[in-house]
């Protein structure tokens, strides 16, 4: 048997990249060979459920050629034999994931009680209250906020985990972002623990993730977050998640994750009406203990509509010139301080200035945006011009197909969906971006 075993590994080992031998293949031990079925322990379910999706017709190729016919690997799953995983896991998940065991990774100031609530944010507030009083108890399972960039997306899902905690509704709370569960997966690959880093993800009672944006194009870290969600699922724990766009928008995700993320409650967080703003700053500058007066809570609202991470910042920036200057707050003073953000914020950005900002950011001709040119570097820049138009001014798909030699609203589309898709996938195209926002917003 020992012989047949070491030929079968051989054949996988030429089939497969060496970090996947080693961390699907090397923990198997061969236990018994009985005509033509070979039985191997292995040390988890989710080894099984893995090996049988991805490498079966490897294994019955090897199989085929080191025993014959109709040959059978037979898993046995064992985790009490010289490898216990939930002992191991809870010695060593805090090693392994560089946190604490009973960390839940949640800032203690995202709370419902300093949530401003507004017609703009009401369902998703009272959703994400009745999850946090129930965990895997509604029919809210999972959970799935979605809405623009500093709209209170990570405030609500973590007041649900400090709710949740506070009240001892569960015990096991985990906050993470998209991205740390990616860097905690490819650490695990790396370091042979992929079975410890399966086992502590699924053993959460509430899991709450940020940002699932950033799953798209990471087709193993999907895998992994497709069996993630299916095992915390089926054990009725509570899964919550957010994410800048609808799920029926993600491009570069599985349809069977995304059927998942609507399994549940789908609400969006709209931006908030001049209310609401009004009642943000005015909560704010309360939890700083500054009274800041109505014309000025007005004042800085109505200039400020889309973001509230910029609204708190232009507070922040008045509260603190004033303290260190010793100075009352008054509408001039407001005016004075905060008219760099104000200007920018007012200020009217065209599609022909962009077209501008970006050629020469590229090194192109303006005019070549217009034409009807294929070459890969006017292609890239129509693309992110055309995006940046979508984002930064108002105008409609038909106007700005107009301004690129009349292409259609489709093209326009296509442009928007590549350059989102590009975006989450390569870091050189997200700098870029960023550097050009900056230059068209401050030129």
């Amino acid at each position: 048997m020992k012989e047949i075993w070491q030929n079968f590994l051989n054949i996988i080992k030429k089939n497969i990249n060496s970090q996947s031998f080693r961390t699907w293949f090397k923990p198997m031990v061969p236990v018994k060979l009985e005509g033509k079925e070979l039985t191997v322990q292995i040390p988890s379910q989710f080894f099984y459920e893995w090996l049988e999706e991805h490498y079966s017709i490897l294994i019955k190729k090897a199989l085929k050629e080191v025993i014959g016919d109709n040959a059978k690997l037979v898993y046995s799953v064992v985790m009490n034999n010289n490898y216990n995983l939930s002992d191991y896991t809870s010695r060593h998940s805090k090693k392994f994931l560089n946190t604490p065991d009973d960390d839940t990774q949640l800032n203690p100031r995202y709370t419902f009680e300093n949530f401003v609530e507004g017609a703009s944010n009401q369902f998703a507030k009272a959703a994400s209250l009745a999850v946090a009083e129930a965990p895997g108890k509604t029919n809210f399972n999972p959970l799935l906020v979605y809405g623009g960039v500093g709209l209170g997306k990570t405030h609500l899902i973590q007041a649900i985990g400090n709710f949740s905690k506070q009240k001892g509704k569960v015990k096991k709370i985990l906050y993470v972002s998209s991205e740390k569960f990616t860097i905690d997966f490819i650490n695990s690959i790396s370091n042979n623990k992929t079975t410890e880093f399966s086992s502590y993800y699924r053993n959460i009672d509430l899991l709450l993730v940020d940002d699932i944006q950033f799953f798209i194009d990471k087709e193993r870290t999907q895998e992994e977050f497709f069996h993630t969600f299916n095992s915390l699922h089926q054990k009725g724990k509570q899964i919550v998640l957010t994410s800048d766009r609808a799920p029926k928008e993600h491009k570069g995700l599985e349809e069977r994750l995304l059927s998942r993320f609507q399994w549940g409650l789908v609400v969006d967080i709209q931006p908030p009406d001049l209310e609401t703003r009004m009642a943000i700053l005015k909560k704010k500058a309360e939890e700083d203990s500054f009274e800041i007066p109505p014309d000025v809570t007005h004042f800085i609202a109505s200039q400020i509509t889309s973001n509230i991470r910029e609204l708190e910042g232009a507070l922040i920036k008045l509260i603190a010139y004033s303290s260190l200057n010793g100075k009352e707050i008054t509408l001039e003073l407001a005016k004075n301080v905060l008219k760099d953000i104000i200007r920018y914020q007012n200020k009217k950005i065209s599609i022909e200035s962009i077209q501008r900002i970006v050629s020469e950011y590229f090194d192109i001709p303006e005019n070549i945006l217009r034409e009807k040119t294929r070459k890969q570097e006017a292609v890239l820049a129509r693309q992110i011009s055309m995006y940046l138009a979508k984002k930064l001014t108002k105008n409609t798909l038909k106007t700005i197909g107009l301004h690129f030699g009349g292409r259609d609203h489709s093209t326009v589309v296509h442009a928007i969906n590549e350059v989102q898709a590009m975006i989450e996938r390569e870091e050189s195209i997200r700098n870029s971006i960023e550097i050009l926002e900056r230059k068209i917003e401050y030129s």
